[in-house]
């Protein structure tokens, strides 16, 4: 696993060094391309490998146990003249049953998380490639709500599906996240949707090459009167007062707001959403610190067009910025971690990997302890 991300983070960081030598650049062409050899390069997954695998079926129970009943109730209806029209006529009553009696282990949420990384793999047509960004940014938005205050919003809920929250500016877009999804909880009705949403923000992490990002299932999925106001994510069109009143309402320091910051590295802007538009790195489905490193060693200036007020590189034209970026690199408390970042990647893996972990528990109750959390293996480890 190492040796695969050191040789991902090599070509990435040649590539970007062969940028700066370069007048121009075609980004269109550049991203797919780049995609397109790291898919080849470290995937190589069977063309009939199922979306969602279906969870680890129940150990037979002991004799008088709570569950002993659906089992002798299995026997009879096979033995009982008329037995197998009521089974199938009542279908609903059996499964209930037998779901509520499901303990999910450890490798059940493996099984889930492989479903979400194949998945990856075989619906690679959106954006740069890959859903993997969006599937971050779900699992941020439906974390970010949290106030330490009232100690509501968080990933505990999911209440992302329900109107106004689902329709919030700041959640613009991630409608396609959530659908992606589905297909995945269909195949896993055990698993809640507070979990899995948290559990794709994991695997897209890993997945694009970043760090171990260690997790713990226990979110219940709540109803719409537990959404919560609009304006608690952060606006990108402000500056770092603005950064620290969102980031310091969830309890985060200006190191960790550099760090969350990282994940810039991922995706990119659609003017249909946020109005802005572009990508951060030249490499937006794979996780590097190239984020930092262009923020501060490439030339910005403002965009000269019709949307919002953004900055884009002077050599091609084709990165952009936003106000929020360039404050962390203005402000001189926080563009002492940036410098940290751009100079070590390993030390982002490891801050980002440890803020990344609080931000996924916000509001979350949970009945196990911090030792509790596990640690998924990619598909790339489970192959290797």
């Amino acid at each position: 696993m190492a040796t695969t991300r050191s040789i991902a983070r090599s070509a990435l960081r040649a590539t970007s060094s062969s940028f700066k030598n370069t007048a121009t650049r075609n980004y269109t062409r550049f991203a797919p391309v780049a995609r397109q050899t790291f898919r080849q390069q470290y995937r190589g997954y069977a063309d009939n490998a199922t979306l969602a695998p279906t969870p680890t079926p129940n150990p037979t129970p002991k004799a008088g146990g709570s569950n002993a009943w659906i089992y002798g109730l299995v026997a009879a209806v096979g033995a009982i003249g008329g037995g197998t029209y009521w089974f199938t006529q009542n279908p609903d009553l059996f499964a209930e049953k037998v779901k509520a009696s499901f303990v999910p282990a450890f490798e059940d949420y493996q099984k889930v998380y492989n479903a979400i990384a194949k998945a990856l793999e075989e619906h690679d047509e959106y954006d740069d490639g890959s859903y993997g960004p969006v599937l971050v940014r779900l699992a941020w938005h439906a974390s970010g709500t949290y106030d330490k205050d009232t100690k509501t919003g968080g990933s505990n809920g999911a209440t992302m599906r329900f109107a106004p929250e689902g329709d919030h500016g700041a959640n613009a877009g991630l409608k396609a996240a959530r659908d992606f999804l589905e297909p995945i909880k269909e195949a896993n009705p055990w698993i809640t949707y507070s979990d899995l949403w948290i559990l794709a923000g994991v695997c897209a992490i890993q997945e694009m090459q970043g760090p171990v990002i260690p997790y713990r299932p226990g979110r219940s999925d709540r109803d719409l009167s537990f959404c919560t106001p609009d304006g608690r994510l952060p606006d990108a069109s402000k500056e770092q007062n603005h950064l620290r009143a969102i980031f310091g309402r969830m309890g985060f320091n200006d190191q960790e707001i550099v760090a969350l910051s990282g994940a810039h590295a991922l995706g990119r802007c659609h003017t249909d959403r946020s109005g802005f538009e572009g990508p951060w790195t030249f490499s937006p489905t794979v996780l590097t610190n190239d984020y930092y490193r262009l923020l501060l060693e490439e030339k910005w200036q403002w965009r000269k067009w019709d949307g919002p007020k953004q900055l884009q590189d002077t050599k091609t034209k084709s990165l952009m910025m936003l106000p929020t970026d360039l404050a962390i690199i203005q402000d001189k408390k926080m563009r002492p971690f940036v410098e940290k970042y751009a100079k070590d990647n390993d030390a982002f893996f490891k801050d980002f990997s440890a803020v990344v972990l609080r931000l996924f528990e916000l509001g979350v109750p949970f009945t196990t302890g911090k030792d509790q959390r596990w640690s998924f293996k990619t598909l790339d480890a489970q192959t290797s």
